[in-house]
């Protein structure tokens, strides 16, 4: 794994910024939440802020999204019952696709990130992403904090 890049271990560099809970469930045998409650929260957060880019009632009928591929990778131990907080943002827009960073934060400190690639496909095939999308996905790009 290699070490995330500076900037990511910030909150501030992130536009979208969600808390959570921690649940007893998400917790592992040695008290620590577990990898599957790290891609749980990370998907909540990831959806919010697909909620805020694409509002459901917005959606044109033909146009679906996917999720492509997930890359966790887990800095620091996270601990039950400490909230967490997860910022969001776009890494990248392609050409009928985007990126999502995101970190995940407990007490202050970066315990993971997570990269996802999103593909969108109109009428069951790849085609280049629509214009107020792209907008709206480039209103969310998460950045280096000043």
């Amino acid at each position: 794994m290699a070490k995330p890049e500076g900037w990511r271990l910030n909150l501030a560099a992130y536009p979208i910024i969600l808390e959570s809970d921690t649940r007893f469930q998400d917790m592992d045998i040695n008290g620590h939440i577990n990898n599957v409650a790290f891609a749980s929260l990370f998907e909540n957060a990831r959806v919010q802020l697909h909620r805020k880019a694409r509002p459901w009632a917005d959606r044109p009928d033909n146009e679906r999204t996917m999720v492509a591929s997930v890359e966790i990778n887990y800095l620091r131990e996270g601990n039950f019952p400490a909230p967490v907080t997860i910022g969001s943002g776009v890494g990248r827009i392609g050409n009928s696709s985007w990126a999502i960073v995101q970190a995940m934060f407990q007490n202050g400190q970066c315990i993971g990130t997570c990269d996802s690639v999103i593909v969108c496909r109109t009428d069951n095939e790849a085609k280049p992403l629509r214009a107020e999308l792209v907008a709206e996905l480039k209103e969310m790009m998460a950045k280096a904090a000043d």
